[in-house]
């Protein structure tokens, strides 16, 4: 495994690149650039003050507006797909198409694994698919709503919901249906061959050691700048270049990202604050945002109320190279209005505009 040798990187400049190996910066022209960037968007359909996938690229694409990943993805060329990360349940994404043939050996894989709430289908689920996949056939794309049954199933949360939802989600984990598009954010299913063009879904699944490659590959593009351990590094040395910072573990970088350090280090540091998305992939790694920003995070939707230190849908404040505080905002959509539930911010930074062109994104008032 040979690998060039380390940059040697002060922190300053280590946060600057990846503001923009990350497009905070330089955001990309379209959707399709960004999610070609990104490698993938992350989904939730949570709308406190817009939904996350929403908030991590209102930063990063010109001209973004709520609703503008969906409307891509889901247009009528095909260019990407929803779909669980590793094809199965857990951390539901925007992908390109080019990652089909990287979940499909995961979809399989949980279609045979015993699982209550995403495995294999039992003898009276599997009755009900074969009900649901004819009658999507015959009648096109349908919503749990569009199937008449009484049968209840146990949620993965731990409540009661329709058996029809629980066996439509679990064809989804196998890949027999795809999300066609949303309506009223609500997921639409149909069948894969018409949700994806053939060429793709006919590509071979792809060989484990290509998908943990893969894996990996994903990660350096979403985060730009990471910890690998040494079967990580094995599978992507050639693609990776060493960078030393201070105080922190060996971090590494795409080979092609390298020369944003020198561009970075030529440029002014940007200033203004943004709101970040509770998820975004500046902070998504608690253990690296500690180290690189000095800044302890977490988010705290799934913290009981009173153990919350910022919020339940907190926005970490970036200012320059520094995560300042928190704004905590909620979208009254009733009375027009984004109202800030709460806010801690250092001392000497202003928070002000950037809540206002949030504000501006939702279609709000201050």
């Amino acid at each position: 495994m040979s690998l060039p040798a380390p940059l040697k990187i002060p922190v300053d400049l280590a946060r600057r690149f990846v503001r923009r190996a990350q497009l905070l910066d330089t955001p990309a022209p379209d959707v399709a650039a960004a999610l070609d960037h990104l490698g993938f968007v992350q989904i939730d359909p949570v709308n406190v003050c817009g939904r996350m996938h929403d908030l991590i690229l209102r930063h990063r694409v010109t001209g973004f507006r709520e609703g503008d990943l969906h409307a891509h993805i889901h247009s009528p060329t095909r260019p990407g797909f929803e779909h669980y990360l590793l094809g199965g349940r857990g951390v539901l994404a925007a992908l390109p198409v080019d990652a089909w043939p990287y979940l499909t050996p995961g979809m399989a894989r949980l279609s045979r694994t015993r699982s209550a709430h995403s495995g294999r289908l039992t003898p009276r689920e599997a009755a009900l698919a074969e009900r649901i996949l004819d009658e999507m056939a015959t009648r096109g794309p349908l919503t749990s709503d569009d199937i008449e049954h009484d049968g209840r199933a146990r949620s993965a949360w731990g409540g009661r919901s329709r058996l029809v939802k629980h066996v439509l989600e679990k064809l989804f984990g196998h890949g027999r249906v795809l999300i066609t598009t949303r309506r009223d954010f609500r997921r639409v299913y149909d069948l894969p061959e018409r949700v994806l063009p053939r060429a793709i879904l006919e590509q071979p699944p792809q060989p484990a050691a290509e998908i943990r490659a893969w894996i990996v590959g994903q990660r350096l593009r979403q985060r730009r700048l990471l910890t690998l351990n040494r079967g990580e590094l094995a599978l992507v040395a050639e693609q990776v270049q060493p960078v030393a910072v201070a105080g922190l573990p060996p971090l590494f970088c795409l080979r092609s990202d390298a020369p944003l350090f020198d561009v970075v280090a030529a440029e002014p540091p940007a200033a203004a604050p943004l709101l970040l998305a509770p998820l975004d992939p500046l902070i998504y790694d608690r253990r690296l945002t500690r180290g690189l920003w000095g800044f302890a995070y977490t988010w705290e939707a799934y913290t009981p109320a009173a153990k919350r230190k910022r919020g339940h849908y907190a926005l970490p404040v970036l200012a320059g190279t520094e995560i300042v505080g928190h704004v905590d905002p909620k979208a009254d959509r009733a009375a027009g209005r984004l109202r800030v539930v709460s806010r801690r911010v250092r001392r000497g930074h202003q928070t002000a505009g950037a809540v206002r062109e949030l504000a501006e994104f939702l279609g709000l008032r201050e």
